[in-house]
């Protein structure tokens, strides 16, 4: 949680300041600008959820939400990114982007199909 926090949450503020810049440095034109500016915001926002339940129980019943979104998130950008790799690859930056959306996607599916262990977590020594 706390890594998909950080990394979500360095895009966030990238594409939320510097917009124009990351429009530019990708060929976009600066109209587009807008639009990375909102995708930051919701980076963001993101990477504020995850980083305030990282202490949290998930996966099984807990927090099931948060994973879920994040699941859900990770599996359809991994897809996209994977198939616009596949469709022009010139690009190999965004195999980079494919494959660490493809490890978020792997690590939530993780989470959110098994349960935790209870006992780990709340064991009281005595």
């Amino acid at each position: 949680m706390a890594i998909s926090a950080v990394v979500m949450g360095m895009a966030g503020v990238a594409l939320s300041f510097l917009p124009q810049e990351v429009a530019g440095s990708l060929g976009m034109s600066e109209a587009a600008a807008i639009i990375l500016q909102v995708l930051g915001a919701l980076y963001f926002g993101f990477a504020m959820i995850n980083w305030t339940a990282k202490a949290n129980l998930i996966g099984g019943i807990y927090s099931r939400p948060v994973a879920v979104g994040n699941l859900s998130h990770f599996v359809v950008g991994a897809l996209a990114l994977a198939k616009l790799a596949f469709k022009d690859t010139s690009l190999n930056y965004l195999w980079i982007a494919a494959l660490v959306y493809a490890a978020f996607a792997i690590l939530f599916a993780y989470v959110f199909f098994t349960t935790p262990n209870l006992k780990s977590k709340y064991n009281q020594s005595t």
